[in-house]
């Protein structure tokens, strides 16, 4: 995907150039320029199948939603921070405090039902989950390569626990299209990694 057709603000080119600088940092495994490629494919797609929503607050949230990743638990609201210190010039106020919280969204992945931009966001963001075999285990490894700080021992017992955590969920997505598309995949490819996590 030619991440820069998306960008919706032609005149703040130096941005553009900033954000895709922060997703192309070597330390970055999985949340790197082919995530944020896959969730803007995976906002298009729902677009096109019918979803409503402001296409400039999502696309733009998008964009922002792991410009700070590095693992710390705070990174999404450095994301939203820098999103609001940096589009403050171009739009609106009341636009860049939607696109904040569209990216501070991203942590708990829990849009309300009437939250049409926020729902598909966070759908966009989880279709990882869904995604055919060998593209899921290369997320499920770039994952651990990301927490390598921790030992397997660590990383088997958090990432044991995240899982859990998605599969007590009534649904792991918000749009009807996603639920009926990917909520099966998903959750096989879940309770895949789930059992090589076992102890």
């Amino acid at each position: 995907m030619d991440l820069p057709q998306h960008w919706p603000l032609p005149e703040a080119a130096d941005l553009l150039g900033d954000i895709l600088a922060a997703y192309a940092e070597p330390t970055r495994r999985y949340h790197d320029s082919r995530h944020l490629a896959e969730v803007l494919e995976r906002i298009e797609e729902l677009r096109e199948e019918g979803e409503r929503f402001d296409p400039l607050t999502v696309t733009l949230a998008a964009f922002f939603h792991d410009a700070v990743y590095d693992g710390e638990r705070d990174a999404e609201e450095r994301s939203a921070t820098w999103a609001e210190e940096a589009l403050r010039d171009h739009l609106d106020a009341d636009v860049v405090a939607e696109i904040a919280r569209l990216v501070r969204l991203t942590e708990t992945h829990d849009p309300e039902p009437h939250d049409l931009g926020g729902r598909v966001l966070s759908d966009a963001d989880l279709a990882i989950l869904a995604s055919p075999k060998e593209r899921y285990g290369e997320y499920a490894a770039t994952v651990r390569e990301e927490y390598g700080y921790l030992s397997d021992e660590e990383f088997r017992v958090g990432r044991a626990q995240v899982l859990e955590g998605l599969l007590e969920k009534e649904s792991l997505f918000s749009t009807p299209y996603a639920r009926i598309s990917w909520e099966a995949a998903a959750r096989a490819n879940i309770a895949a990694e789930m059992e090589t996590l076992a102890p």
